[in-house]
């Protein structure tokens, strides 16, 4: 298997789509390391503090001596303009952007030959309903940092992210049906497993050509050009 032995670095990965990225590196045989505000098996921390991230940081190299993969998965915080205060709004980029641009240099020389970086964004990186302020600007900041970043640690580590669109986690049991799928034109939402088989092709040797990319993940609703009247669309405003 590709991912045998390698050392793999998961944050906020407890539950949804990280936790389902873990799961599958630890089926190929990766050794997964998570750090999670909710309690794993691993690291329990704020990747929003800069001390957590630094005792993360020497846990896995204490444990491990280097690591192959970092994927950003941590969630920030979801408020919009009329109800997100200064602090938490400077909490979601801390957790969103600060934290993975923070543990980026914390492991930046203790990647193995062939690393690879994913952060994941949201298609609201590019697009975004109302009230939305805190979560969009996080999303859009880790988007921007990661061509950055690949460029900076280019010859190193791949960077890449990906941007889902509607996923279904574990912890949501709705059957979704009618205008909730059929407004996607693959006909359903997503699921974890459709992020994380992108993570573990982006980190393997058939991506090996591929840095600085964002890859948007979400049944095809950011290309839908909608006009009101046209093919069932109303707006109600």
């Amino acid at each position: 298997m590709e991912f045998q032995d390698k050392v793999v670095v998961v944050t906020g990965g407890a539950k949804g789509i990280g936790k389902c990225i873990a799961e599958m590196f630890q089926k190929e045989g990766a050794h997964v390391c998570i750090i999670d505000a909710e309690k794993n098996d691993y690291f329990q921390g704020d990747v929003g503090s800069q001390d957590i991230l630094e005792q993360f940081h020497q846990k896995v190299i204490d444990d491990y001596g280097h690591i192959d993969y970092l994927i950003h998965n941590a969630k920030p915080l979801f408020k919009g303009i009329d109800e997100c205060s200064y602090d938490e709004f400077q909490y979601a980029l801390s957790v969103g952007v600060t934290g993975p641009f923070y543990l980026t240099k914390l492991f930046q020389d203790d990647f193995h030959k062939g690393g690879c970086i994913i952060n994941i964004s949201s298609s609201r990186d590019g697009m975004s309903q109302p009230q939305s302020e805190s979560y969009s600007a996080a999303k859009g900041g880790i988007h921007a940092l990661t061509h950055s970043l690949a460029m900076s640690l280019a010859g190193k580590v791949r960077v890449n992210s990906i941007s889902p669109g509607w996923i279904q986690t574990e912890s949501d049991q709705t059957v979704y049906q009618g205008a909730d799928v059929l407004q996607h034109p693959v006909k359903r939402v997503g699921k974890v497993e459709d992020i994380a088989h992108m993570v573990l092709f982006l980190c393997s040797d058939k991506a090996s050509f591929i840095t600085g990319e964002n890859i948007c993940i979400d049944g095809g609703m950011t290309k839908q050009m909608i006009y009101h009247g046209e093919h069932g669309w109303e707006y109600k405003g």
